[in-house]
C-alpha cells in the first residue's frame, strides 16, 4: 500500500486525536490560515502542491441559520417554513466565505476535516493565478484563464456542481442540464 492510502485508512479510524483535534478547532476563529493541510490525501487528489501559489484556509460554518424566520402571528404556510432555502450545501458555503476572505485567489477545491453538532470545519484549497509558479505549471495554469475567474460564486467547484444536480448525466438529469434557469425557460416556452 501507497502513502495515502495508510493516511486515508488512519483518517477512517475514530481516535482520541480526532477529539484533541474537534477541541483546538472550536476554539480558533472562523477562517484561519494553515500551513499544512489536515487530510494530505484528501488535499493532494484536489491538486494541491506544497508550493507558492497554493493557499489552505479552515473555514468553520454554522449548522443552523440557513432556514428562514419564523413568521410570527397568524398561521401563514408560506413564511414559516421549515425546509432549507439556500441552494447551496454547507461546502459551498464554507468555499464562498474562504474567498470573500482571500479575493485576489481562486477557489480549487475543499473537502470535509470535522463536524460536531454546530458545526462543520472544511479546509479550503486556494490559487493565487498570478503567482508565475502557477503560471509556468501547465497541470495548474488553467486557473488563470479569464473563464475561470470567480468560478466558486458561478457554482464551478466540485461542490457547486454537486449542488447543481450536475453529477448525473443522462436520464434524470434533465431538469439541471445545461442549468436549472435554463431547463425552466425550456419548460416554460
Amino acid at each position: 500500500m501507497g502513502l495515502y492510502k495508510y493516511i486515508r485508512e488512519s483518517w477512517r479510524a475514530p481516535g482520541t486525536s480526532q477529539k484533541e483535534r474537534l477541541m483546538q478547532f472550536r476554539r480558533e476563529l472562523v477562517s484561519v490560515r494553515i500551513d499544512y493541510p489536515t487530510r494530505l490525501d484528501r488535499a493532494r487528489s484536489l491538486g494541491y502542491k506544497a508550493k507558492k501559489g497554493f493557499i489552505l484556509v479552515r473555514e468553520r460554518v454554522s449548522r443552523s441559520r440557513r432556514m428562514r424566520p419564523h413568521g410570527r402571528g397568524g398561521r401563514r404556510p408560506r413564511a414559516s417554513r421549515t425546509k432549507l432555502v439556500l441552494d447551496l450545501n454547507y461546502q459551498q458555503l464554507a468555499e464562498r466565505r474562504a474567498n470573500d476572505k482571500f479575493k485576489n485567489l481562486e477557489v480549487l477545491g475543499s473537502y470535509e476535516v470535522a463536524n460536531d453538532g454546530k458545526h462543520y470545519w472544511f479546509e479550503v484549497i486556494l490559487v493565487d493565478p498570478k503567482a508565475p509558479e502557477i503560471k509556468s505549471d501547465r497541470r495548474i495554469n488553467w486557473i488563470c484563464n479569464p473563464e475561470h475567474h470567480n468560478r466558486v460564486f458561478r457554482g464551478l467547484t466540485s461542490a457547486g456542481r454537486k449542488s447543481r444536480g450536475l453529477r448525473n448525466k443522462g436520464k434524470g438529469a434533465e431538469k439541471f442540464r445545461p442549468s436549472k434557469p435554463a431547463a425552466y425557460r425550456r419548460k416554460v416556452n
